[in-house]
């Protein structure tokens, strides 16, 4: 029997909820910037803060909790003054690597395309 993807989201217990509730959490604004910047490797706050382009502090440190929470995003506090801390992927955060490439490259790839059908759209609107 053919599987479609329907069948992956309509079924409540074979996956549906995780099919809406994990990608709302890891496609936000800032989420997904933040585990490609981590695939670089361990960083520190600061460092973080600056390679992850217009993000403020505040909004680095809410984001940062969910995928700590998801257990994509591991943070360790080393007691020193002042205090310092790294942030570096999980096994289960790397994971999520390959398909986020799979599906920026598929963005790129059809964003012309997007675009036109979004220009067509709206003067068919007008």
């Amino acid at each position: 029997m053919q599987r479609h993807a329907t069948d992956l989201y309509q079924n409540e217990a074979g996956g549906g909820r995780a099919i809406r509730a994990i990608p709302d959490r890891i496609c936000d604004k800032w989420t997904m910037l933040i585990v490609a910047t981590l695939d670089e490797g361990r960083m520190r706050f600061t460092d973080l803060h600056k390679r992850v382009t217009g993000i403020s502090q505040r909004m680095l440190t809410l984001t940062l909790r969910n995928p700590e929470r998801d257990g994509l995003v591991f943070r360790t506090v080393y007691a020193e003054v002042p205090p310092r801390v790294e942030y570096a992927l999980t096994p289960l955060g790397e994971s999520l690597i390959p398909p986020a490439l799979a599906l920026a490259g598929w963005a790129i790839e059809h964003s012309p395309r997007i675009g036109a059908s979004r220009t067509a759209f709206d003067a068919g609107r007008q």
